[in-house]
């Protein structure tokens, strides 16, 4: 997703959906690859995210003089961060190209949206080259970081790109040289792309990006979306049960009771300490296990049986009663 093609691929192809009432059964082939798949489940996360992108986008869309507000996803690992921004951005993208469908006999598309990764060990010129890479601008070796950064700027205002959205964040350090730069990159880049800029990162807000005169910048322009862990109650609420419902109601299996795991909602919040990536992989590993030994159902000895991810076993699986 990280070219124009592929991210395009991404926004326009139907996302799997859920068995309707009345629907002719599936295949357990096509039931295991559905549930490798699986639906997109609405977290308060990426209600937030999706309320403050379509802010920001309106209120930067007249800025002209000033950098347009920011905003910056942070959470742990596991917490639905990603998820959550490719959501956003595959709704942006499909609004933008319904409203603005291309001319008749145009054989160029809206981009309205870039989704671009931080490479490992970057630097101003390897990302500004991947910026460059998403919509296929020449690159050559003797091009140096300010022509790539003309080019991108003119053919992304071009393009009329809406939304940018940057991944892996935390990969920079503003402290070191090559961080510095890149950070100023950024700021240069947010400055010239009449974009709205949004950013994901691993907690973020522990990183280096958010101290000193740089750090202090970036903070300045940038709303913060914690994609942190679920509690299990809020208030009168209970957010982490009511995703799991939502999980139960997507799944495609023949015997399970539904009901069942919202019933085990403490367990599975202990199991994978309330993170929503760790939670989705571990029943959607349950239900393909129950399909493929013909079980057709999740029971808490089921979940059990699944190996999660290291840092949910290492810190917080829960002892079991002997």
């Amino acid at each position: 997703m990280t070219t124009w093609q592929g991210w395009n691929r991404f926004a326009t192809t139907d996302p799997v959906a859920p068995p309707r009432p009345g629907d002719p059964p599936r295949t357990p082939e096509e039931r295991l690859a559905y549930h490798s798949a699986f639906v997109t489940i609405r977290t308060p996360a990426i209600h937030t995210l999706a309320t403050q992108v379509r802010t920001l986008m309106i209120l930067g869309r007249h800025q002209q003089t000033t950098a347009r507000p920011s905003l910056i996803v942070t959470g742990p690992a596991a917490a639905g961060k990603t998820t959550a921004l490719l959501n956003v951005g595959r709704t942006c993208h499909l609004a933008h190209t319904r409203k603005n469908p291309p001319p008749p006999g145009s054989a160029h598309a809206a981009v309205p949206v870039a989704y671009v990764l931080v490479p490992p060990g970057a630097t101003a010129k390897t990302l500004i080259t991947e910026f460059a890479r998403y919509l296929g601008i020449p690159v050559a070796a003797r091009m140096t970081q300010t022509q790539i950064t003309e080019a991108v700027c003119h053919t992304y205002t071009q393009a009329g790109v809406q939304l940018v959205m940057i991944d892996e964040i935390h990969r920079l350090n503003p402290r070191t040289t090559t961080g510095a730069q890149t950070a100023d990159l950024l700021k240069d880049l947010t400055e010239r792309l009449p974009a709205t800029f949004v950013y994901a990162g691993i907690n973020v807000t522990d990183t280096p990006l958010f101290t000193g005169v740089r750090g202090a910048q970036l903070a300045g322009r940038a709303t913060l979306v914690d994609c942190g862990p679920l509690p299990a109650r809020h208030g009168k609420r209970e957010p982490f049960r009511d995703v799991i419902t939502d999980i139960e109601t997507a799944l495609d299996l023949q015997q399970h009771k539904p009901g069942t795991l919202p019933r085990h909602t403490q367990y599975l919040h202990q199991r994978t300490a309330g993170r929503i990536g760790s939670l989705t992989r571990l029943i959607r590993q349950a239900a393909i296990t129950a399909i493929s030994d013909g079980t057709e159902r999740i029971t808490k000895q089921s979940l059990d049986a699944v190996q999660l991810d290291h840092l949910a076993e290492t810190h917080h699986r829960p002892r079991r009663s002997r």
